[in-house]
């Protein structure tokens, strides 16, 4: 049980100085370049739900 409160305690740490880091040095995306990802996004989503329910249901 130690371990775990430990890992969990190291992951959140991690999460939160990524989001600290990414806060204060990440450039702001400009949006034609998230017009680019999002049209790559939502189909990459749909296919990997096609794929889980096949891998669910098979």
């Amino acid at each position: 049980m130690p371990n775990l409160l430990l890992l969990l305690l190291l992951i959140f740490g991690g999460v939160a100085l990524m989001v600290f880091l990414g806060q204060r040095f990440a450039a702001p995306a400009d949006s034609h370049r998230m017009a680019q990802l999002r049209r790559w996004l939502i189909p990459l989503v749909g296919l990997s739900l096609v794929l889980s329910l096949l891998k669910y249901y098979l």
